[in-house]
């Protein structure tokens, strides 16, 4: 059996637990906006269940849902989390800003394109309040420092499910005549160097906001381990005094 935990570790402790409370409440909210967001769309008159289920957004919800109920859990329960478990979080994150990032952009276009786009609250939470906390979450474990460093292949792997994703859609959107986005149908934007030139754009956002956030986390990593190493000439703690009657011992 382990031994009591020191003083020194109690306060790491409660902060990953509060850590991992957090990451399931945002995985529950998650929850709560996509079940809000399918029952807004029920509405529309050509709605259609294959069609949700594509878009980029939510498939990008489900993986967060999953991936910050296997964060938290491990945050409740485990010292420190898997290094496999950082590279999907920051995958998942990019994943969600970038839905943010791209949903916004559709808005903009959109009213110059004397087109509406309305923002319920379903998708306000999806597409802004979501992605924010998750940045908050991830930045906050960073801080903590007490999990593996995120490394830099997961510049490389968070381009594997949005080239899978891309493939599916294209080939998909030309067989039903449908796509989820704007700039993924040619008859939008130009033609297939428009698409090309949008998917390139999309492209170095992924890379860009993957790079910058395993750069962070590497940063700050550094930064926890400085301040946690002992100084020069600081002498090590000792371990407590065995003052127990030698026939005990």
């Amino acid at each position: 059996m382990a031994g009591p935990r020191s003083p020194d570790d109690a306060g790491p402790l409660r902060a990953r637990r509060t850590l991992g409370v957090f990451r399931l409440a945002i995985a529950a909210l998650e929850i709560v906006a996509l079940i809000g967001n399918f029952e807004y769309v029920l509405g529309f008159r050509f709605f259609a269940t294959a069609n949700f289920f594509s878009y980029f957004t939510v498939q990008s919800a489900f993986l967060a849902v999953v991936t910050l109920g296997i964060a938290g859990a491990f945050a409740l329960l485990a010292p420190r989390d898997p290094a496999w478990l950082g590279v999907l979080r920051t995958m998942v994150t990019v994943y969600v800003l970038v839905s943010g990032i791209v949903f916004g952009v559709i808005v903009t276009q959109a009213s110059t394109r004397d087109y509406r786009v309305d923002v319920p609250w379903s998708d306000t939470l999806l597409h802004f309040v979501v992605p924010a906390l998750a940045v908050v979450a991830w930045t906050a474990d960073s801080i903590m420092a007490v999990n593996p460093r995120v490394p830099w292949a997961t510049v490389g792997w968070v381009l594997v499910f949005p080239s899978v994703w891309l493939g599916y859609t294209l080939v998909r959107g030309a067989d039903v005549g449908w796509y989820p986005y704007f700039f993924l149908d040619e008859a939008q934007v130009g033609g297939p160097v428009g698409v090309a030139l949008y998917c390139a754009l999309v492209l170095v956002i992924f890379v860009s906001l993957t790079a910058g956030l395993v750069a962070v986390n590497r940063r700050l990593w550094r930064r926890a381990r400085d301040r946690r190493a002992p100084r020069p000439g600081t002498p090590r703690r000792r371990a407590p005094r065995d003052v127990r009657p030698a026939s005990l011992r």
